[in-house]
């Protein structure tokens, strides 16, 4: 995840540089359910409206949370499929509270009645994150379901009005790149502080659909919009939260957008920070443990298993470096190739978005193809094939 606005916060002096942390556990994704009541196109866990088998049971789920505070992970984001359909999420989600976690809800904000948003407010969730891709008729298309944004949009409502922190969540597609503004607009109307911006990511149906991804000019234009509301944002004092995630080049893009409007000695400043961030944190800091109590490096590994909650604790399955992806995730620098592997800004990135470099090509270590800069911009000399890959990369 990469904090936009907590930087801008710092190039305008508006907030104190903060210090690098180390936390002392990852945070934990865990998709307690596979079942939900849409079937979005880019849903990395292909979820569905029925029941799936094999599923961790209640019990087994309070197990696991304990072993993972023992073992230093204080951060839960409770998902799915959709989370709102566990018959137990409240009770889990209490008993998380209790422990003393951070627990955010991760929902399509569809199911969030009257009475939903009561036992929201009462659990005392910490973030509640809902996703809307779009205006009106593209969410809908997005989500397969008339209706859907409609529905998602008074379970913002609803939380707002019971003093919830909730946030909007947006994955970038050609779709929607369009109606970006808009959705910033909305978030004003709707006094929402909290916006989440996902590039996609090459896993379950997002997979399938990745020539939905949005073309490299394109996500150039939906970052500068980003950066410059931030940048509103932070000399008016407003302190709204923008983060994207799932393509760290936008620490690197950032760099360099910031190089043409502050002073040197900030622009190095910045650059330490990015550097100390480090970018892509999958398999170190970022983990997740699925239904059936597989973990992976993050949710959108879910192809390749680690070992399974049932067979080991998640603290022995976390700490093993016998993988050999997760031997190589948590190298730094991370033995990536071609671009990736060449650019001068590796250690602010360390190697963007593995999974998607692994999906195209099957090796898990060659560049990522969802980097959206230049050769110039990352340090290589401009070939005569810059022109034709940047040309190939936005026509898809």
């Amino acid at each position: 995840m990469f904090r936009v606005s907590h930087y801008n916060r710092e190039l305008t002096g508006a907030q104190a540089p903060g210090s690098a942390r180390t936390p002392s556990g990852p945070v934990v994704i865990w998709n307690l359910i596979r079942r939900c009541n849409l079937t979005c196109k880019h849903c990395y866990t292909t979820s569905a409206d029925r029941d799936f088998a094999g599923e961790l049971s209640t019990p087994e789920i309070l197990t696991v949370m304990y072993d993972l505070w023992r073992y230093g992970v204080r951060m839960l984001v409770l998902s799915g499929g959709e989370p709102l359909m566990h018959p137990d999420i409240f009770a889990i989600s209490k008993a998380a509270k209790d422990r003393g976690f951070f627990v955010a809800l991760s929902t399509n904000g569809t199911l969030i009645d009257e009475p939903t948003a009561e036992r929201i407010a009462a659990i005392g969730y910490d973030y509640v994150g809902i996703r809307l891709d779009g205006l009106r008729a593209t969410h809908d298309r997005f989500r397969r379901k008339a209706g859907a944004f409609d529905a998602a949009l008074q379970g913002v409502r609803r939380c707002r009005a019971r003093h919830i922190k909730v946030g909007l969540r947006l994955t970038l597609t050609v779709d929607n790149t369009a109606e970006l503004g808009d959705m910033l607009a909305l978030m004003d109307a709707e006094d929402v502080n909290k916006f989440y911006l996902s590039h996609l990511n090459y896993a379950g149906r997002g997979n399938r659909n990745r020539r939905s991804d949005a073309r490299h000019s394109m996500t150039r234009a939906a970052m500068e919009l980003i950066f410059e509301t931030c940048l509103a944002d932070a000399r008016a004092g407003r302190a709204r939260d923008f983060v994207t995630g799932n393509n760290d080049a936008d620490g690197v893009y950032l760099l360099h957008w910031a190089s043409s409007r502050f002073p040197v000695e900030d622009v190095a400043r910045l650059r330490e920070r990015l550097v100390k961030w480090g970018g892509n944190a999958s398999g170190v800091h970022i983990s997740n443990i699925d239904n059936l109590g597989e973990v992976h490096p993050d949710t959108f590994w879910s192809h390749h298993r680690l070992g399974n909650v049932r067979e080991r604790p998640f603290s022995a399955i976390w700490a093993d470096r016998s993988d050999p992806l997760m031997a190589g995730l948590n190298t730094r620098p991370r033995p990536v190739t071609g671009r990736c592997g060449a650019c001068r800004h590796l250690d602010i990135c360390g190697g963007n978005t593995r999974v998607r470099a692994q999906q195209l090509t099957g090796d898990p270590w060659s560049e990522d193809p969802g980097c959206y800069l230049s050769d110039a911009e990352i340090g290589l000399p401009v070939s005569e094939g810059e022109a034709q890959r940047a040309a190939f990369a936005d026509a898809g």
